[in-house]
């Protein structure tokens, strides 16, 4: 186990970021939270953690939070997510997701950051056929895709010259709220599947939007492998205590090695909802038809095991935190 160092978390009061700084807050590490709040959420910023208002496209700030803090990890969640959005406002994403990313790895320099771990996604492999391996040439088809992956170049390529070691994550699909009740996804303007069915889960006569049912999979629709968001958070800690011990970098897919099409989802939803209507929509750019993540090395470098891989309850935990937010009356953008 790593001793307890200072941990910049980019994004953390966003859905993921939240999530891994409530497990890393438990285990009393000293956490520093930077967030522009533009999709975050003051609501989900952990109130053991500092927090501090600031944006990747000022570098100085970057520079001085690191200093001033003494950082030594950093994981770099911070990023525009939608795909469709990308494809029509490049620039947005490019500034944010690449740039963004760029100063941030800049002003590590000449500072304590030994440790980077980035988020990305497994959109940069493109259409596959069954599991993907960490093995395969990335093929960024869509553009939210393309700058996750020119942010994983700019992770590397920066590690050599800054003298850090990396962990490049490759996300599948993230579901799910964290099991405390505390902390789920607020942000609804992504289009994720389990959100979207989520907030229909309400309603009395709710209605499911299915984007494209001609793609070449079993069903029609999208395969994708869901990742509970508690799981996603634990093997980032995993990661940290893997790079303080082992000192090298490494790249890992982040999913279960199980893919799901979006009408399996929507069947499992319609067992609890039976009044629930599905209506096919046309594609949404920038999708995918299937991928679903091979996990063994994954499995072989963390031996690391899941606790929340079952995918009904996956969905019940997303309805669940849904109702909270609105007993809440959570602001939704």
């Amino acid at each position: 186990m790593y001793n307890k160092k200072k941990i910049l978390i980019t994004g953390g009061a966003g859905y993921i970021g939240s999530h891994i700084a409530e497990q890393l807050v438990n285990q009393k590490n000293n956490i520093i939270i930077i967030d522009n709040l533009v999709t975050g959420y003051k609501r989900l910023i952990n109130k053991k953690a500092k927090f501090i208002n600031a944006d990747l496209k000022n570098k100085k700030n970057l520079k001085n939070i690191i200093l001033k803090n003494k950082i030594h990890t950093i994981i770099h969640l911070a990023a525009y997510l939608n795909v469709s959005e990308a494809e029509s406002n490049k620039k947005k994403y490019y500034k944010n997701n690449v740039i963004g990313t760029k100063n941030l790895v800049e002003a590590c320099k000449n500072s304590e950051v030994k440790n980077i771990i980035y988020s990305s996604s497994c959109s940069i492999y493109g259409n596959t056929v069954g599991s993907v391996s960490e093995h395969k040439k990335p093929n960024p088809m869509g553009y939210y895709a393309f700058t996750k992956y020119k942010g994983e170049n700019l992770i590397k390529k920066y590690s050599k010259e800054i003298g850090y070691n990396f962990a490049i994550l490759r996300y599948f699909n993230v579901a799910g709220a964290s099991p405390s009740k505390k902390i789920g996804q607020i942000e609804k303007s992504h289009g994720q599947l389990f959100k979207n069915i989520s907030i229909q889960a309400l309603k009395k006569n709710p209605v499911i939007r299915v984007y494209g049912k001609n793609y070449n999979t079993k069903d029609g629709t999208c395969v994708r492998d869901y990742i509970h968001v508690s799981d996603l958070a634990d093997i980032h800690v995993k990661c940290i205590n893997y790079l303080f011990e082992k000192k090298k970098s490494i790249t890992l897919n982040c999913g279960y090695g199980k893919g799901y099409s979006v009408q399996e989802v929507v069947n499992i939803f319609k067992k609890i909802k039976k009044n629930c209507r599905v209506l096919y929509e046309k594609r949404r750019p920038g999708d995918i038809a299937q991928v679903y993540a091979n996990t063994k090395k994954f499995k072989k470098t963390l031996k690391w095991k899941p606790k929340y891989n079952n995918i009904k309850n996956i969905l019940l935990s997303s309805i669940k935190w849904e109702k909270n937010i609105k007993r809440l009356k959570i602001k939704i953008i």
